[in-house]
C-alpha cells in the first residue's frame, strides 16, 4: 500500500493538453497529516446504499467510528493504492488484485489525512459560495486587482469605464433588473479579458519566440488555463479579476507549454525565461482567497 497519496502534476487531461488548475491541492503530499489507526472500539462497516458520483456511477460507503465516508473506487494496473481528493470527494485507485478488505484497511489507516482534506475542500466550496454581488447601483466587482463600482444611468447611453475613478457607468435605469445589470457588467469584463489577454499573449509569445494557433476565453470551474499540442490556448475569463502580474503568469505558463508539453524542470525554466517572478505569482494564485472572486 502506498504510504502517502500519489503526487499529481498540474496536467490533468491527457498527453495532448495541459491545464493550470485553480487549486493544486488534490493529490498533494506536502501537507498530508500522518495516518492514524482507528480508535479503540471504532467500527468499520460498509453500508449497502450510497450516493452517486457526478458521472452517475455509484459511490461506496464506509463507516469509520461515527463518520460515514463515501468514495469512488477505480481499478487499474497500478501497483499500489492511490488516494485523490478534489471537489467531487475521495477517489481511490487500486490494483485489480487488491481485495475490498485491503482497500478498507488502507482507508482506515489514512482516515486522518482523508477527513482533513475533505474538510479543506468543503471549506473552500463554502467560501466560494459566500461572495455574491448584489446587482444594483453601487455594486462592486474586482477588475485587475481593484474594486470597480457600478454606476447606473450612464449619461451618454453607452457603457463607460473610468480607471481614475474606478467606476463603470452602465446605461441602465436605477430600477433595472439585477439580471440585466449582471449581463452588462459580465459582458464588459469578458470583453476586457478578451482584449487584454490577447495583448499579453502577443507580448510573451514574442519574448519566447513561439506562435500560438488560436486562443479563446473559458469559463472552466477548475482551470485557469490550458494549452493543447496544436497551439490552441484557453484562458479563464475570471482572471480579469486579478492583478496584471497574475494574468501574465498564466499567459507565460500556457505559452511555455508550446516548448514543453509537461511540467518538468525544463518547463519551469522556460516559464522563468520570460517571467522571472513566476514563483511569487504562482504562490499568490494558489493562496488567493476564493472570496475575492465574486459569484457573478
Amino acid at each position: 500500500m502506498q504510504k502517502s497519496p500519489t503526487s499529481q502534476p498540474a496536467a490533468a487531461l491527457d498527453n495532448r493538453q495541459l491545464d493550470l488548475p485553480l487549486f493544486a491541492e488534490p493529490g498533494s503530499t506536502s501537507s498530508s497529516p500522518s495516518p492514524s489507526a482507528p480508535s479503540p472500539g471504532s467500527s468499520v462497516n460498509q453500508r449497502p446504499a450510497a450516493p452517486l458520483a457526478p458521472d452517475g456511477s455509484k459511490l461506496r460507503s464506509l463507516t469509520i467510528g461515527s463518520r460515514t465516508l463515501h468514495y469512488a473506487l477505480k481499478r487499474s494496473a497500478r501497483r499500489s493504492i492511490g488516494f485523490a481528493i478534489d471537489s467531487t470527494g475521495l477517489t481511490i485507485t487500486a490494483p485489480r488484485w487488491v481485495t475490498l478488505t485491503d482497500i478498507e484497511t488502507a482507508i482506515t489507516e489514512k482516515q486522518r489525512w482523508i477527513f482533513t482534506k475533505l474538510i479543506e475542500w468543503q471549506t473552500r466550496v463554502e467560501q466560494r459560495a459566500l461572495p455574491k454581488v448584489d446587482w444594483k447601483d453601487g455594486a462592486e466587482v474586482p477588475y485587475l486587482g481593484r474594486p470597480v463600482r457600478v454606476k447606473l444611468g450612464a449619461p451618454q447611453g453607452t457603457l463607460v469605464f473610468s480607471a481614475e475613478n474606478a467606476a463603470l457607468q452602465v446605461p441602465l435605469p436605477l430600477q433595472a433588473d439585477p439580471q440585466q445589470i449582471k449581463d452588462r457588467v459580465q459582458g464588459w469584463l469578458q470583453s476586457e479579458a478578451k482584449r487584454l489577454f490577447g495583448e499579453r499573449l502577443a507580448i510573451y509569445a514574442e519574448k519566447l519566440g513561439v506562435n500560438y494557433r488560436a486562443y479563446a476565453l473559458s469559463s472552466a470551474a477548475t482551470r485557469w488555463g490550458s494549452c493543447s499540442s496544436d497551439g490552441k490556448i484557453r484562458l479563464n475569463w475570471r482572471l480579469i479579476h486579478f492583478p496584471l502580474s497574475i494574468i501574465d503568469y498564466v499567459v507565460a505558463h500556457e505559452l511555455a507549454h508550446l516548448r514543453e508539453m509537461n511540467h518538468s524542470p525544463r518547463f519551469w525554466q522556460t516559464v522563468e525565461s520570460i517571467f522571472p517572478e513566476f514563483r511569487e505569482a504562482r504562490q499568490t494564485l494558489k493562496s488567493h482567497p476564493p472570496e475575492l472572486l465574486p459569484t457573478l
